[in-house]
């Protein structure tokens, strides 16, 4: 069987592409698939030179935003063969628990996965490689931009055969949030502090109740759990950094005491741990622009949130398809470039930015405000508020939608009741 050109050991030898990205994680990768396939040639490099590399600090989950890329990319019935679990969600709170149902003989719940990065990302980096017209090149580390006058022509490379040029008609930043292509364009960028600190590990024996992944907003402390494939759970916990000195004395300890006073903690000290704490104390939310002339930034590269949202993953599938969208017919010799990137732009500014300006307050590491007292509350008492909740969640709706005037009066509506509905005669 001939194989796909994409799976060529370097290169092409005149080092000239339509479209150079840097980094074959999940937006890197999905964007090299989805503009090759609308018949752009791409240089996807890798620093790594490990086909299975992965990235470990992550929450390991998909929202549902994501299900319609994941379904464009063909990766839904690898993701079911490979054990990913379909996601869904119970969320506590000072009211109680937040458990979104589907409305009575009404469509099921939007989804996506949680699967861990050691399956999802050597997944869809080896549909990279088996996609017509994607190059990937493994081992290859930008150093350097390219450029004409102020606009950006290409990359310089080195890689297991020395340093060399690769020019093509964008580059895009997929590297992460430190990306170098970023630091090199010299784009503007936004740094906000995180108020608190982060340690995950995978757990094997930690049953979940009802299977499904749950929350705790602790106020301002945050913990959850996720069910991964393969049987692995995912247990995280986000305090408040005043507590890190004590934490850091006793890692271990400090986690499993934390879990354990979680309401309705799960069984920690049964479960077997199969991964290495992994962790963070300073995770700041970086906001960039997502465009320069000749440049393009996609998943953490443009945008950091907070990881305490799991968001992240989602968020890079989704920006690699507004770009692929936005720039493919530019990219290929028929439209205009710097337009596209700037509807790319666009898009990717309306759709992000106002959630990114909920999460930076949010990671003040505050108790809730008062219209997120009422929104929480409401979706702790009413099934039709936890739904509205559980879309807000999978980034279905923006915060416009989720604190719409008809939103907000129906949570008002939903605590008045509750405040006047005379309590039960004891038994």
């Amino acid at each position: 069987m001939t194989e796909p050109e994409s799976t060529a050991p370097g290169p092409r030898p005149d080092g000239t592409y339509d479209v150079v990205i840097s980094g074959a994680s999940l937006a890197g990768s999905a964007a090299a698939i989805l503009l090759a396939r609308r018949g752009a040639r791409v240089a996807l490099l890798e620093r790594r030179s490990d086909p299975d590399a992965y990235k470990v600090l992550c929450t390991h989950a998909l929202t549902a935003c994501a299900h319609p890329v994941l379904d464009e990319l063909g990766l839904l019935p690898d993701l079911e063969k490979a054990g990913a679990v379909r996601n869904e969600a119970r969320w506590y709170t000072r009211w109680g628990w937040i458990e979104p149902r589907a409305a009575p003989g009404g469509p099921a719940l939007p989804y996506a996965y949680n699967v861990r990065r050691s399956t999802l990302d050597p997944l869809i980096r080896s549909h990279a490689a088996r996609t017509p017209g994607v190059d990937l090149l493994l081992g290859h580390k930008v150093t350097g931009l390219l450029r004409d006058a102020d606009r950006a022509t290409g990359v310089r490379v080195t890689g297991p055969g020395g340093a060399r040029e690769l020019r093509a008609r964008l580059v895009v930043g997929a590297d992460g949030k430190d990306s170098a292509v970023a630091g090199l364009a010299g784009i503007r960028e936004r740094r906000y502090e995180n108020g608190r600190f982060g340690y995950l590990a995978h757990f094997r024996d930690l049953p979940l109740p009802g299977g499904i992944g749950q929350a705790w907003f602790l106020e301002p402390d945050m913990a959850y759990s996720f069910p991964n494939d393969d049987g692995v759970t995912v247990l995280a916990v986000l305090p408040d950094k005043k507590h890190l000195p004590a934490f850091r004395e006793d890692l271990e300890g400090s986690f499993h005491a934390f879990v354990r006073a979680l309401p309705e903690a799960p069984a920690i000290d049964s479960a077997r741990r199969v991964s290495k704490f992994v962790g963070t104390v300073d995770y700041p939310l970086i906001t960039r622009d997502p465009t320069a002339p000749g440049i393009a930034l996609v998943g953490d590269a443009a945008l950091t949130g907070d990881p305490l949202w799991g968001v992240g993953c989602g968020w890079a599938l989704q920006t690699a398809q507004w770009l692929a969208d936005a720039v493919a017919p530019a990219v290929t010799g028929r439209g205009d470039l710097d337009r596209a990137l700037a509807a790319y732009g666009r898009t990717h500014r309306r759709r992000l930015r106002p959630h990114q300006q909920l999460a930076v307050d949010y990671a003040r590491s505050r108790p809730f405000n008062p219209g997120e007292r009422l929104m929480f509350s409401a979706a702790a008492r009413d099934a039709a508020a936890a739904r509205h909740m559980y879309l807000f969640a999978s980034r279905l709706i923006g915060p416009l939608g989720f604190l719409s005037p008809r939103s907000v009066a129906r949570a008002a509506a939903v605590n008045l009741r509750h405040r006047l509905r005379k309590p039960e005669p004891a038994a």
